[in-house]
């Protein structure tokens, strides 16, 4: 190989290899059974990302089957029948993700043509229209006006104006909303965490008639970067179709271009289609939500006691008999 070509070969960007554990225990004030739990955690193989290993275990011990929903994300569920106070699961991944190609600045105003030819021609109804989470209200429709949401430039420079005017107008804080919050929260009082900055910037984006989606996934922390995300929980952003483009990931929490730090796990129409848990039990019992996330670029696992997953919540009120339900979602951050 010729000096030059090693050179060329040396300052290319070499792919990244994430460990990741992601430990979740969920603590009951009396004995709870049946305990049915479904797991989004594993890392899609999709576009340049691979998930090489997966592996998901439960304490008590319980056999674990899986499917793929609608949207491509595997889900992987199980039942513990017999009566227990805790319930820990762990899901230890490991995954390449080499350099994403590099956007243009800019595309032609040709473009929004070519997208409103997409959506006539292709079904993307579900990430068009209002879903559980993302839909139309006067606060988000002040919003709009406030941050003139509107075809003015090309759909590509308007989503990365829409992305850096999303960062500075939201401040972020891990209390101030919860899991189940209406964008209305975080919309009055101009504050909340990632999940909220995703749900509006959907909504802001889909009113342009731009497809637009959900993204759950891990965010891999460096000291140089001061994201605002915290590095110990799950992350959320959102990703628009554009054309000749694909799929590209906007993280407004953090004013990011989703890039080779953004690991994947699932995409949906908003929060309530990627929970990295949901359960139900039968039992008379008050719950305790425990997380812990690490991310790590590596080519081997991570020691699982370096993750100690720490508390997120109480889930209050009491179940009363063995018909009824608990729904246990975990907050991103």
């Amino acid at each position: 190989m010729q000096p030059l070509a090693i050179l060329a070969a040396l300052a290319k960007p070499l792919p990244m290899y994430y460990s990741i554990l992601h430990k979740t225990r969920y603590r009951y004030s009396a004995l709870v059974t049946e305990n049915v739990t479904e797991v989004r955690m594993q890392p899609r193989s999709e576009g340049v990302q691979r998930c090489l290993t997966f592996k998901l275990t439960t304490s008590p011990f319980a056999r674990i089957y899986n499917y793929r929903d609608s949207y491509g994300n595997v889900v992987h569920h199980f039942d513990i029948p017999a009566p227990h106070r805790t319930t820990t699961i762990t899901a230890e991944s490991l995954v390449i993700l080499p350099p994403l190609p590099s956007l243009p600045e800019a595309l032609s105003i040709d473009t929004w043509a070519q997208l409103d030819a997409i959506v006539r021609e292709e079904d993307h109804w579900d990430f068009l229209n209002p879903s559980h989470f993302v839909r139309s209200t006067p606060l988000l429709i002040r919003l709009a006006e406030e941050l003139n949401v509107m075809r003015h430039t090309d759909p590509l420079s308007l989503l990365r104006l829409l992305n850096e005017r999303m960062y500075t107008t939201f401040g972020y804080d891990l209390n101030h909303t919860e899991v189940d919050s209406p964008i209305d929260l975080a919309l009055e009082a101009r504050k909340g965490v990632c999940q909220d900055f995703a749900h509006i910037m959907i909504a802001l984006v889909r009113s342009l008639g731009i497809p637009c989606r959900y993204v759950s996934g891990y965010l891999f922390h460096r000291i140089e970067d001061n994201d605002r995300s915290s590095q110990d929980a799950t992350h959320a952003w959102v990703e628009a179709l554009l054309p000749n483009l694909g799929w590209v990931g906007f993280d407004p929490t953090n004013n990011l271009i989703a890039g080779d730090r953004h690991i994947r796990t699932a995409v949906g129409r908003d929060y309530a289609d990627v929970p990295p848990t949901r359960g139900v039990f039968k039992g008379q019992a008050e719950s305790i939500l425990e997380v812990g996330v690490k991310v790590v670029p590596t080519e081997l696992p991570i020691p699982e006691e370096e993750v100690d997953p720490r508390p997120t919540g109480v889930t209050p009120a009491t179940i009363e008999d063995a018909e009824a339900i608990e729904q246990a979602q975990q907050q991103q951050q």
